[in-house]
């Protein structure tokens, strides 16, 4: 090879080696790329084959619990929903509970707060009353975040948080799942929520059970309010029903001749109990309360009477069962409602839920157990995440046989700690798991108050854990008083008074 021919190549090797060197340099100086939502809600990490971490992973697709995800989601951080259920939705949708009770203090001031107030004012107005605008509403909560259903819990793994052996303070460090494809799969997350009605994680947690209704009377066994499946009717005069009502005021005529607490308006009834409480069901694990019903527009109807006893939420055939057992009740009820009730002479049954509406099962230990001088005294925490004000409802079972009241509360508060697993430093709890005596539940139940405090942890997962780097059991009172502050000012929640 010539002289010319050997100084060409090595020129153009060395324009080569300063081009990749350049390439090198230029790639480990590299500004990065801005993250992009999609990318920012990925799962964070990969921890071995089959397993993924994310931020947060949530159990069950219950409304409460979904608000929670949003807020964490709409904020960046990964999020992972496991439905234990078919099909997404819970109660509301799935359950179809759209007969909404709102809270309220003792100058009738409504409690509702957050993402849950334009479902409620559209509710309120007429304009979200049938299951399609219902369905819409929740598309929206879910939109963007991963969700599984269908999975079954199959284990999981728990390290001390301090790695010392001690008995107190407890890491939730990973969760197996059975997918419908018949394989199991691994997540990690920072923190873990319990949002299902049948303790889908938290049975696996080791912790206490707190007493249900069979601590009002000194049961042996537990006990549980009764669930409920929901009625829908087509073809409902509802104005022949407001009218009857009205022709038979005075009220004490009205309780005289329907029972107590009967009321209709243009939009809601309830009452009726001395017509429901005479209806005989044909299976003896059912029961016609008086009518909770909401008026859906165009003659339809939907009412939250026919409770169900004896339902175990975690067992899919005991669901299953009692599905089947009310769909062969209700063309009975149908017709006992036209024979009995105004407006419904020509009313017949509109379709049925796939599922039930669940309002009590177990709860187990936090942080902080509400108890009922706490709701009754209006008490407020320094680490509010919730305000209720609801009254004090506890639903029949089979030996209460017609439920129970104690009384209604003005507006309390309940605390972060009621919503953290106790033992735990990264297990929150969402909806009716919520940490309180089974009196403080009757009213802490509804869904506008544990789904407020839902949201309100989502926000505080992003702000305070992932951007302040600080476990929510750490936070302080001086934490809270800013808390508080930034929630009313950003996000319009006041929940500190």
């Amino acid at each position: 090879m010539s002289t010319y021919m050997v100084r060409k190549q090595t020129f153009h090797l060395r324009l080569l080696f300063l081009f990749l060197s350049t390439f090198l340099l230029l790639e480990t100086v590299r500004v990065p790329a801005p993250v992009s939502a999609a990318s920012a809600n990925a799962p964070s990490a990969v921890c071995g084959p089959g397993c993924n971490r994310y931020d947060v992973v949530v159990i069950g697709s219950e409304i409460e619990g979904v608000l929670l995800a949003k807020e964490a989601h709409a904020a960046g951080l990964s999020v992972l929903i496991l439905d234990p259920r078919e099909k997404p939705g819970g109660e509301l949708i799935q359950g179809q509970m759209l007969v909404l009770d709102e809270p309220n203090d003792n100058r009738k001031r409504s409690l509702v707060q957050g993402e849950l107030k334009p479902l409620y004012d559209g509710y309120k107005a007429g304009n979200i009353r049938k299951l399609s605008a219902f369905e819409s509403y929740y598309r929206k909560l879910i939109r963007g975040i991963p969700l599984r259903s269908g999975i079954t819990i199959d284990g999981v793994e728990i390290e001390d948080a301090d790695g010392q052996g001690k008995v107190q303070g407890k890491t939730l460090k990973s969760v197996t799942y059975l997918a419908k494809d018949g394989k199991l799969y691994q997540v990690q997350a920072g923190y873990f929520v319990e949002n299902t009605d049948f303790n889908a994680l938290t049975v696996h947690l080791g912790n206490k059970r707190i007493p249900g209704m069979e601590s009002l009377y000194n049961g042996k066994k537990p006990d549980y309010m009764a669930a409920t499946y929901m009625l829908r009717f087509k073809g409902v005069n509802w104005n022949k029903l407001h009218q009857a009502v009205l022709e038979d005021y005075p009220l004490t005529n009205v309780v005289k001749k329907y029972g107590a607490n009967t009321y209709v308006d243009w939009d809601f009834a309830t009452g009726f109990s001395n017509l429901t409480y005479n209806y005989k069901p044909r299976d003896s694990r059912l029961m016609l309360r008086g009518l909770n019903a909401t008026y859906q527009k165009d003659g339809e109807v939907i009412i939250n009477s026919l409770l169900v006893y004896d339902v175990d939420p975690a067992d899919p055939k005991s669901v299953r069962s009692a599905v089947a057992r009310a769909k062969a009740e209700a063309p009975y009820i149908a017709k006992y409602l036209r024979k009995h009730i105004p407006g419904f002479g020509k009313a017949e049954l509109n379709g049925y839920p796939d599922y039930l509406y669940i309002r009590d099962y177990n709860r187990y230990e936090t942080d902080y157990v509400v108890n009922y001088k706490d709701v009754m005294s209006g008490r407020m925490f320094w680490d509010n995440v919730t305000i209720g004000g609801y009254a004090v409802d506890l639903q029949a079972t089979r030996v209460v046989k017609k439920g129970v009241g104690y009384g209604k509360p003005d507006r309390y508060g309940i605390p972060l700690r009621s919503f953290e697993l106790k033992s735990y430093d990264n297990v929150l709890v969402a909806g009716k798991n919520v940490g309180a005596e089974i009196k403080a539940y009757g009213s802490a139940r509804i869904i506008p108050t544990t789904a407020l405090a839902g949201e309100t942890m989502g926000i505080l997962l992003a702000r305070e854990w992932k951007q302040g780097h600080k476990r929510l059991s750490e936070l302080t009172p001086g934490d809270f008083r800013r808390i508080h502050q930034y929630l009313k000012k950003d996000y319009g929640i006041r929940i500190d008074q």
